[in-house]
């Protein structure tokens, strides 16, 4: 074990989010302050200076494309109802929505910098509509009156046009274009339903449109689409895995990757508008096992990617296109050149040195990927991670589990999980069925009266766990967030033998409940995936951890924001009090400053040392 304490791994810090300048510059994000802010910086490894001082975590940042000055978002104390803000060269900040009771949805900068699109639920809470709003103003134009869940993609080439993209739930989408000057909207996948159209971008000339999309297939594919027509044409295959955002710029740089078992697999490529090929480039070696976040330079030379990896905390490097060759036709684009080195290694160069809180970066660990079989024979990938020097008879295991639940694990880092390493404890976290990633028919093995399915993979992976000589399966910890957190709730209810304590951060307790408080601009999407209170009201009551909390016999801990428009605090307290009536010994943390999740640096090592202590109280 390490001689650093709790606080120190939660103050590793993370640079990420870059939006490159029309002069070279670089915003970012750096948490140095607790809370996620706007940096700058002039070139690589240079001194970083910030730009805002809030108390509030800054949401995303986006430099405008001819102006020195950039747009970013920011909500209060968690309740993701972002404002949007221009902060100029001066330092002067203009509030450009100052609607607190809405949420706002950044759309993107015109390519003269003088407007931007967003999109809104300041008419009705339960829509969005999109409206384009001029740099210097405060007065808002509505071009679209929506009626569901609305975001706004770029704008065309020539800024006449605007794509709208329209989720029914996470896995049935639509895109439609709309034009600025005659109102009209085209509707480009009207026909189709269960699919998704993701990260729409603009061809150089505005011929076509790039995306991401499962249409005829399991897992997403990158496509192009004609704006006019809606015809779809596949440009590369995704295969087994899912292609991630794309990114295309008016140079004709195109920016892609693949999602292979969580690990990211960039390509880099050059698009010719006339005959709509794509040359591929050699791969660029971006550290990390996740990147992600692309923001492409002036001419389309260089862009900037944040990268992760369960070793390395995120920080933000920038990639010079020109130095990377041309892949011949049928290569793979992962040779190396006359000196062996890796790929495009001469091409990637680190801006930001994000701390690691004085903690030596080659302390960290690393996981393994794995697979376990289920209850029905099907695999279940996960990543173990094991401490050092395991003892004989074991090691306590962390099985935490992720949110969504159409979401996946992936081997970022975390300084929570580096610190439980540190102290001895093995960490499993499963990729259960209904997690992306791997298909969409895998996506939807959990869906309404399948959810408990996925719970069934929890045990299944205890099962495994018990297998393995450096792990005591008999001192397991239960722990996740969102609907992990109902995971967790529910494996204690399931399997209640098997566990020695369970962490639920903001957890759903009460499905029905849950549906009934959340977000009114969430609950369609919500209910597509968990089912609806009108059909399946008596299914979900009868799935709900709170119906079951009488089978609980593990200690828990339950840690929530009173801000939380997504997972109510009543799901904490609900659960809470029912386990507590039952004389298990609960402890029920609530930030009234946060909402879905623990944000605020202070507040993350309030909530974590007691946590760890109620774990070195029961494990």
């Amino acid at each position: 074990m390490t001689d650093y304490d709790l606080e120190r791994y939660l103050t590793v810090r993370s640079a990420y989010g870059g939006s490159l300048g029309p002069d070279g510059r670089l915003a970012f994000l750096l948490d140095t302050t607790g809370t996620g802010q706007v940096w700058t910086v002039d070139e690589p490894g240079g001194w970083p200076t910030q730009r805002t001082f809030y108390d509030e975590p800054v949401s995303f940042v986006s430099f405008s494309p001819e102006q020195r000055e950039f747009a970013f978002g920011m909500d209060e104390g968690g309740n993701e109802r972002m404002q949007l803000y221009r902060l100029d060269e001066t330092g002067q900040v203009l509030n450009w929505t100052d609607r607190p009771a809405a949420k706002h949805r950044w759309g993107g900068w015109s390519h003269d910098g003088e407007q931007f699109a967003f999109a809104s639920n300041r008419r009705d809470e339960s829509v969005f509509d999109v409206y384009v709003q001029g740099r210097d103003s405060r007065d808002p134009e509505l071009v679209f009156e929506g009626d569901g869940w609305y975001s706004v993609g770029p704008w065309s080439p020539d800024d006449d046009a605007l794509v709208l993209h329209q989720a029914h739930s996470s896995f049935d989408h639509d895109l439609s274009v709309l034009s600025l000057a005659t109102r009209e909207r085209v509707e480009l996948t009207a026909e189709t339903s269960d699919v998704r159209y993701a990260s729409p971008q603009w061809g150089p000339a505005g011929e076509w449109l790039y995306l991401v999309t499962d249409e005829g297939a399991d897992t997403l594919y990158l496509a192009r689409i004609d704006p006019e027509t809606g015809d779809l044409e596949t440009v590369r295959e995704g295969g087994r895995w899912n292609v991630g955002r794309v990114t295309v710029d008016e140079s004709g740089l195109v920016v892609y990757s693949r999602n292979v078992d969580g690990y990211t697999d960039l390509t880099v490529a050059e698009l010719d508008s006339e005959t709509g090929t794509l040359t591929d480039r050699q791969t660029p070696d971006v550290p990390g096992n996740v990147a992600g976040g692309v923001s492409v330079g002036p001419d389309g030379e260089q862009f900037a990617i944040t990268s992760t990896g369960r070793q390395r905390n995120a920080n933000v490097s920038v990639v010079d296109v020109t130095a990377l060759s041309e892949v011949p036709s049928g290569a793979d684009g992962a040779h190396t050149g006359d000196t062996g080195s890796p790929p495009g290694t001469d091409a990637v160069t680190r801006w930001t040195y994000a701390a690691t809180a004085g903690i030596p970066p080659e302390t960290f660990i690393g996981p393994e990927l794995v697979r376990y079989e289920s209850f029905d024979g099907r695999e279940i990938p996960a990543y173990l991670s094991l401490p050092e020097e395991p003892p004989s008879g074991g090691v306590p295991v962390i099985v935490d589990i992720h949110g969504g639940p159409e979401s996946q694990r992936r081997p970022s880092f975390g300084g929570l999980s580096q610190y439980f390493l540190s102290q001895g404890y093995a960490l499993f976290e499963p990729n259960v069925r209904g997690s992306t990633g791997y298909g969409r028919a895998y996506t939807h093995l959990d869906d309404v009266e399948n959810r408990m399915d996925s719970v069934r993979d929890i045990g299944a992976g205890l099962d495994w766990l018990a297998t393995r000589e450096a792990i005591d399966s008999d001192r397991a910890v239960a722990k996740g967030g969102s609907y992990g957190g109902f995971m967790v709730l529910a494996a204690l209810t399931e399997f209640p033998d098997r566990w020695a304590a369970g962490v639920d951060i903001v957890g759903i307790a009460n499905f029905v409940t849950f549906l009934e408080n959340t977000g009114s601009w969430r609950q369609e999407l919500r209910e597509a995936e968990y089912g609806s209170l009108a059909e399946d009201r008596e299914f979900l009551e009868s799935i709900s951890p709170v119906t079951n909390a009488d089978r609980i016999e593990a200690p828990l801990f339950v840690l929530h924001g009173a801000n939380d428009p997504r997972v109510p605090v009543g799901e904490a307290e609900q659960i809470a009090a029912e386990v507590e009536s039952q004389g298990i010994p609960v402890e029920l943390l609530v930030f009234e400053d946060e909402g879905h999740g623990i944000a605020k640096l202070d507040n993350q090592i309030e909530a974590y040392t007691q946590v760890v202590a109620f774990l070195d109280d029961h494990v």
